[in-house]
């Protein structure tokens, strides 16, 4: 048999049963009884990732994408065949979304390298499953593009616009701070998810829609279809077809996902005003490619890119807004010259080839000039300082700027578990202008670094009116979320990172502008805390992915990903420094 031949279609990737005639054969005889015939076998084979669940709406319409892209990958010439893999639903996957992400990533590599494919269309949505398929497939070494479910369309409540999850997040802390009543919020829950698809703000599904588009993995114009839309169905027969065009020309994973495309990338994450998790994905994306995201760097590129959507949580549209405006092929006008035009995309064209045959821009409201930004600085801020010696991550786009600079009180949480106990005690010791510090809800702590840093106002005070307070933790916050809130602190305190040593009292100064973050403890003080610290211990408990998840993760400024997922050698930092 020829050894070429065993590279492509239905012969590739034989099972071994020590005769390759024989394995071919067998392979044959079973997809047979599916009712296939020769003539189909003989194609190129689209593998199509199903990741539709009855426990993801976030995922609802998969069934009609599916059918989209086989009708896409048959008009082609190519022969579509979908495999399952796991799914992650955010709000219905314990203990967190992000704690699954990587079984995903290893899920969706091992299938698109056991199965037989010579493409593969990856289809997914919420918050981690486009992340978790993107580390998959850049690995996996097949032709891959991305399309996700797309937005659900907003709501209305008593007259006013309503959408999935800022607002969520902004009636429920009226309903805590007793400005609504529980039948009005009953009303408002009827009304925030009125279709299937992903949150309608720049939340993190979002986010990782625009970043697919921008590291050129996904179709231009494929980020903002919302979900129940004729567009988003004719984007994924698009998809489909481009999938058969990628075999012939090889467009694998690592000749789109370069360098200079995960700039471009970040530069985007910071123009939408984008998700904190972000960063997180895309450093892990990177990682799978032998790619380091410094974070410094990031933070320099922060400062000369503005913020230029205006869509919650940072401005007041929603997605479906974005995509009447021409979804992120207008924000890529703006911004074409602090962009690598050069780099290839799923069509084989470049960027700017891309940018260049895009529809004409027109007049709207929602991607604002560039000079004309809704904020003068990227939407990300990178912290240092004794308290994150590895970094922290401030949303500062979405931020109270009258607390941006500001010494107080630390009012601390050791845990998930003493925060639910305590935060709506009356008699909390807590004032307006505290700091509320949580511990123990870092990749490790947690475990799974779930989106707790968004610490509820105490009762007490949201009772008052307040809205805002510093918040500080080594966890994460949705990207649906605003408020003054340093994520992502690093090293977190499950690990004995400096977190773990602030006590009640402590005081903590914040300052944006100088990209800090310390607790004013003298470094005596702290260096007896920390021989105090009680000696960290393994879980005697832990057990299968628990326990891989505990003795593998790594800390948020190397993606949360797995150790032994990673390229075995960084070969490339972005962004490049200047100079």
């Amino acid at each position: 048999m020829d050894k070429k031949s065993v590279q492509s279609g239905l012969k590739k990737g034989l099972t071994n049963y020590g005769d390759e005639g024989f394995s071919l054969f067998l392979r044959k005889a079973f997809i047979k009884g599916a009712g296939y015939t020769e003539d189909a076998l003989s194609r190129p084979i689209v593998g199509i990732a199903n990741t539709g669940s009855g426990y993801n709406p976030c995922h609802g319409n998969a069934p009609q994408l599916i059918e989209a892209v086989k009708r896409g990958v048959m008009l082609a010439g190519g022969l579509p065949i979908e495999f399952p893999t796991i799914s992650i639903a955010e709000s219905f996957s314990h203990p967190t979304s992000m704690y699954l992400r990587n079984l995903m990533s290893m899920d969706t590599e091992e299938m698109i390298r056991a199965q037989p494919m010579d493409a593969v269309v990856l289809i997914g949505g919420c918050d981690k499953t486009v992340p978790a398929q993107l580390m998959g497939a850049a690995a996996a070494g097949v032709p891959a593009i991305q399309l996700v479910t797309g937005a659900m369309l907003t709501g209305s409540h008593r007259g006013e616009r309503v959408g999935a999850c800022t607002d969520c997040r902004r009636f429920w802390a009226r309903f805590r701070g007793e400005e609504i009543d529980a039948h009005e919020i009953d009303e408002v829950n009827n009304q925030l998810v009125p279709t299937v698809g992903t949150c309608s703000v720049m939340g993190t599904a979002s986010t990782m829609a625009c970043i697919a588009e921008a590291l050129g993995i996904m179709l231009p114009g494929g980020a903002s279809a919302p979900a129940v839309t004729a567009d988003r169905i004719r984007i994924a027969e698009r998809t489909g077809a481009t999938a058969v065009a990628m075999i012939g020309q090889q467009l694998t994973p690592e000749r789109i996902l370069t360098p200079d495309a995960f700039e471009n990338a970040l530069r985007v994450l910071l123009a939408i005003g984008g998700s904190t998790n972000g960063i997180i994905h895309l450093t892990a994306i990177a990682g799978r490619l032998g790619v380091k995201i410094d974070l410094g760097e990031v933070d320099r590129m922060a400062r000369e890119t503005p913020v230029l959507v205006d869509l919650k949580p940072s401005g007041k549209h929603y997605m479906e807004d974005l995509h009447k405006a021409g979804g992120l092929t207008t924000v890529l006008r703006e911004i074409r010259p602090l962009l690598h035009l050069d780099t290839l995309t799923v069509t084989g064209r470049t960027l700017g080839e891309e940018l260049d045959a895009a529809p004409a821009s027109f007049s709207q409201e929602v991607v604002r000039p560039f000079d004309k930004p809704i904020y003068p600085q990227g939407g990300v801020a990178v912290l240092h300082g004794n308290l994150a010696p590895g970094g922290a991550i401030i949303k500062q786009s979405a931020a109270n700027p009258a607390l941006m600079e500001h010494e107080a009180r630390a009012v601390v949480f050791e845990n998930a578990e003493d925060l639910a106990r305590r935060i709506d005690d009356p008699e909390l010791d807590v004032e307006t202008d505290d700091v509320l510090v949580l511990k123990g809800i870092g990749p490790i702590g947690a475990p799974g670094m779930p989106e707790a840093g968004y610490i509820p106002i105490p009762k007490k005070l949201a009772k008052l009116g307040v809205k805002d307070m510093v918040r500080v933790s080594d966890g994460r916050m949705s990207g649906t979320a605003a408020g003054t809130i340093v994520l992502h602190v690093t090293p977190e305190s499950a690990i004995g990172g400096p977190l773990a040593l602030v006590q009640s009292g402590d005081r903590i100064r914040l300052s944006v502008a100088n990209r800090s973050i310390d607790v004013l403890v003298s470094e005596e003080e702290l260096a007896r805390r920390a021989q105090s610290l009680a000696p960290r211990t393994q879980d005697p408990a832990a057990r299968g992915y628990r326990k891989l998840f505990l003795t593998s993760i790594t800390q948020a400024d190397q993606g949360c990903d797995f150790d032994f997922l990673a390229a075995a050698e960084m070969t490339a930092k972005v962004p490049k420094p200047r100079g």
